[in-house]
């Protein structure tokens, strides 16, 4: 943690002024502060915001920085599970190495924060995990890593993979995860018990992978209402990519949206252009904590994605049909304050005596920094410079 005093920039958009930091907090906000002894950057009269959150990626995955990995069929979701479960080494996708990769160029982007799923299955045990929290570990004052244990294999049909989970949240996991209840395990009710009660034995948050789309995906969903009713655990449960709350049936998307607002379930999207996402307005309204990943980076499921949350506010933008700049700056909103929301992180903000970790970006207002692509031109982490024009203070491996 450092002191510096960042000269001339525009929390939010709004005021040009100065922003103090000592022992990597936001001490002070205002027009021509005094620090002396304290190292002084110009901020140029750019914009300020809190760190950009990435709460949905799986930093074990990535190709990038690796000779090019051709994609040479159309595959089924269960197809490409078990082709990167079963090759991966083969291809050489070591997980510290790649989530080096591009953890890094997320921090060089502005992101201050990630939540990254990672598969635990019965073919590598723990191992992809470990190099994550070496990855963690190796970047800690550059980027903070929450993780979460994620059966994408399945559970019911892969014994052995509960007793993983049962370690892997006991090893370093923050989180626990899931996927597709009905359309991975074909077991709803098993699935959804088993993930519910190991997060209750460990006092763990849930963040599940939903991709079933229709009244299947409101099927599990309210599947797991039941059980967060039951359990008291409200708050405490994240849907990622919640394809269902896409579909066109309006009042029965409202009616899951009630129980989502109800019971304080988290939705984590995507903006995936391939399919049905949740409406990020109608879930704004319903107030709902909203967040967003990049989900794959460049893997072996397909050769799209950028690691940048600017991208991906692009993205959600286009997505979501958003055209005024007060939308505009809710898909930003989305991919920052959204994701600290729903990751529950403390000390996060522009405020005084929040963490100083935040990003400026090129724009004369935050809707114009959305559409604009252009490199961060600071960005900061408990009061250090870790990047620069979007390149990071460090190597990149």
């Amino acid at each position: 943690m450092s002191n510096l005093l960042i000269r001339n920039v525009r929390p939010n958009g709004g005021t040009p002024t100065d922003i103090l930091i000592r022992n990597g907090k936001i001490e002070a906000i205002g027009q021509n502060l005094q620090a002396e002894g304290v190292a002084v950057e110009d901020g140029l009269g750019h914009i300020a915001i809190p760190g950009l959150v990435e709460a949905h990626t799986h930093l074990d995955k990535s190709v990038w920085g690796m000779p090019w990995h051709e994609n040479a069929k159309v595959a089924t979701l269960r197809e490409r599970i078990d082709f990167e479960r079963e090759k991966r080494l083969e291809i050489g996708i070591d997980p510290h190495r790649q989530s080096m990769r591009q953890a890094i160029q997320l921090a060089a982007n502005g992101a201050s924060h990630i939540r990254s799923h990672v598969d635990i299955d019965t073919t590598h045990g723990l191992a992809l995990m470990e190099g994550i929290i070496e990855t963690r570990e190796a970047l800690d004052g550059v980027i903070d890593i929450e993780i979460v244990a994620f059966p994408q294999s399945g559970l019911v049909t892969r014994p052995g993979t509960v007793e993983l989970l049962d370690k892997a949240l006991s090893n370093g996991a923050e989180v626990l995860g899931g996927i597709d209840p009905c359309g991975i395990d074909r077991d709803p009710k098993g699935h959804l018990d088993a993930v519910f009660g190991l997060a209750e034995k460990h006092g763990k948050p849930i963040d599940i992978h939903l991709h079933e789309a229709g009244e299947l995906g409101a099927f599990s969903m309210e599947m797991m209402f039941e059980r967060i009713r039951a359990l008291g655990m409200h708050g405490k449960v994240a849907i990622s990519h919640a394809f269902a709350l896409g579909a066109p049936d309006y009042l029965r998307v409202a009616g899951l949206i009630e129980q989502i607002a109800e019971l304080d379930v988290r939705i984590v999207t995507t903006g995936s252009p391939s399919s049905t996402v949740p409406s990020i307005m109608r879930l704004k309204d319903a107030g709902v904590k909203v967040a967003a990943g990049c989900d794959g980076i460049r893997d072996t499921w397909g050769p799209w994605g950028q690691p940048d949350m600017m991208d991906r506010a692009r993205i959600l933008g286009m997505k979501n049909g958003l055209r005024r700049d007060v939308d505009l700056e809710h898909a930003l909103y989305v991919c920052s304050t959204g994701g600290a929301d729903v990751m529950d992180i403390a000390g996060y903000g522009l405020d005084v005596g929040c963490d100083a970790d935040f990003t400026l970006l090129a724009g004369e207002t935050l809707a114009h920094a959305v559409v604009e692509v252009a490199p961060r031109p600071l960005v900061v982490k408990r009061g250090r410079v870790i990047a620069r024009n979007g390149v990071a203070e460090v190597a990149i491996p």
